[in-house]
């Protein structure tokens, strides 16, 4: 199996007002995305390609949207990118980036 192209673990996810896991994971590996509970239970998955992800307007630094099979989940990564070694989601921005990426998007 390939390495992940991103991975990111303590993440609260949720879905309008409700908190689906507070300690979830969010994954891209193999062109896709997937949205893990803390026990690894899939939330949801798509290809990367049909993913959109962006910042919420008027929200803190640590939030993302991801919108994946006709439904907006809420991340909640964190602010900055922990230091080597230190546990901790990754920031936001990196997760926005990471699907760009794997969706082949530039900027």
């Amino acid at each position: 199996m390939a390495e992940p192209e991103f991975t990111a673990t303590g993440v609260r996810i949720g879905k309008r007002l409700r908190s689906l896991t507070r300690a979830g994971q969010v994954r891209i590996s193999g062109g896709r995305l997937e949205l893990l509970t803390s026990y690894g239970s899939e939330i949801d998955s798509a290809p990367v390609q049909a993913v959109r992800a962006s910042r919420p307007w008027f929200a803190p630094e640590d939030r993302a949207l991801a919108d994946l099979n006709g439904n907006r989940y809420l991340l909640t990564l964190g602010e900055h990118d922990p230091a080597p070694g230190e546990p901790g989601p990754p920031a936001a921005r990196r997760f926005i980036e990471a699907v760009r990426k794997a969706a082949g998007h530039s900027r």
